[in-house]
């Protein structure tokens, strides 16, 4: 049996413990948007809001037409399109977009993302940092979700493109859809990240 004392210790060194780990996971937010910003160049929480006034504040700066499209091969039963036709971005920054899925099947559905960047010159220069696409999509029966896409245009795009279409035709993922069906509880199975 430890003596009162040493409990007493024990509980303020756990409790200094506890106050660090706070202050530590607390200061990661400011840290990590610094790192984005200073190393890597990477603007976080600019969206299609902010863009008015970015364009304000930098008239000088280059700016482009980003269009979006989506569709489905025939044998995936699903609804699929952009929530937005299209976004003027500033070249540089970070932006997102949204896509819209509904599952219209009675049964759950894995589909694959297949991206395309017209014109096809303008494809190295479109950088997608999070996509749907880059992982296999679960939908339930009927179930509806937004899909989204961040994406940044390099300023060493050519200067004569000032158009961009970003296009995804989503397909079927047989092989997962029957591993899926075949799985036990299959119903209630977790869905991809977006």
């Amino acid at each position: 049996m430890s003596a009162p004392g040493t409990r007493s210790l024990g509980v303020w060194k756990l409790a200094g413990v506890a106050l660090a780990a706070f202050g530590f996971a607390f200061s990661m937010v400011p840290l990590y948007r610094i790192a984005c910003e200073k190393v890597f160049g990477v603007r976080l929480e600019q969206g299609p809001a902010s863009a008015g006034a970015a364009q304000a504040a930098n008239p000088d700066a280059r700016w482009v037409t980003v269009q979006f499209d989506g569709g489905v091969n025939s044998k995936l039963p699903w609804k699929f399109a952009p929530e937005q036709r299209t976004m003027r971005v500033q070249l540089g920054r970070q932006y997102q977009a949204l896509y819209f899925a509904r599952n219209t099947a009675d049964r759950s559905i894995v589909g694959n993302a297949v991206p395309s960047v017209a014109p096809a010159r303008a494809s190295g220069y479109f950088n997608k940092t999070e996509c749907f696409c880059f992982t296999a999509q679960t939908l339930a029966s009927g179930e509806s979700r937004d899909m989204p896409v961040r994406f940044i245009v390099d300023p060493a795009l050519p200067a004569d493109v000032k158009t961009i279409t970003l296009s995804y035709t989503f397909f079927k993922n047989d092989a997962q859809t029957a591993a899926l069906a075949t799985a036990p509880g299959h119903a209630g199975a977790a869905h991809a990240a977006p």
